[in-house]
């Protein structure tokens, strides 16, 4: 077959947009905006579920909540237990600021003790319903299990350096079992009990972590 010589024309003037026409990377733009909005309200929608006590929603119900199809659900997320760590990693990232205790290790002992329990009375009735469904998902799904190690440690190192006073008269044996139970008496375990397990208010648990942590911090200085 004989090969055409004819060579495209030039063009002599730039080609004009048929009226209405949206530029194909504003149309991409405009997907992703969607898209994007899609996976807030579902995310969202699960985060409102869990504060409700709901901590294992199906697929019908967070669809429901978010106004997106269930099948848009899977479309956004492999599986339940991926959108459940993007929900905990949400949450985690939005209360970020709560984590701070503020003027760590300084000022007297009842004034360490008051910054440290109102921090963790803030920080823990923000992450209540998530920190429930890691505490349930940590066994199965090892990025949780991380993340709730993370923050462990951070408490654990909160205590220690904020009651160094304290602990550092101490001999090993004896220093590690009042480091292990003044971070169990502001432990999130310890405040969760005591929220659900007995009805009581983060003012209540508030004078409970206060009297302990006074008692067995004091007491440990005069040894």
């Amino acid at each position: 077959m004989a090969t055409s010589s004819r060579k495209p024309r030039p063009r002599t003037r730039p080609a004009v947009r048929a009226a209405g026409a949206v530029p194909a990377d504003a149309t991409v733009d405009g997907r992703r905006a969607w898209r994007d909005r899609n996976l807030t309200a579902v995310v969202d929608a699960l985060l409102d579920l869990f504060a409700e006590g709901n901590l294992r929603p199906g697929a019908d119900e967070i669809a429901a909540r978010s106004g997106v199809s269930r099948r848009s659900v899977f479309r956004y997320f492999d599986d339940l237990d991926g959108l459940d760590r993007v929900a905990i990693e949400r949450q985690l990232a939005r209360v970020s600021h709560l984590f701070d205790v503020g003027d760590l290790g300084k000022g007297a002992l009842e004034a360490r003790v008051d910054r440290l329990v109102a921090q963790r009375l803030r920080l823990f009735e923000a992450i209540m319903p998530v920190a429930r469904v890691s505490r349930l998902r940590a066994p199965f799904e090892p990025v949780v299990a991380e993340e709730l190690a993370r923050s462990t440690g951070l408490f654990r190192k909160q205590v220690e350096l904020h009651f160094a006073d304290e602990l550092r008269s101490l001999g090993r044996i004896q220093r590690n079992a009042v480091l292990g139970a003044a971070e169990v008496l502001c432990s999130f375990e310890a405040y969760d009990l005591l929220r659900q397990g007995h009805g009581q208010t983060p003012k209540q648990i508030g004078d409970v972590m206060r009297v302990g942590l006074t008692g067995l911090l004091a007491g440990a200085r005069r040894r």
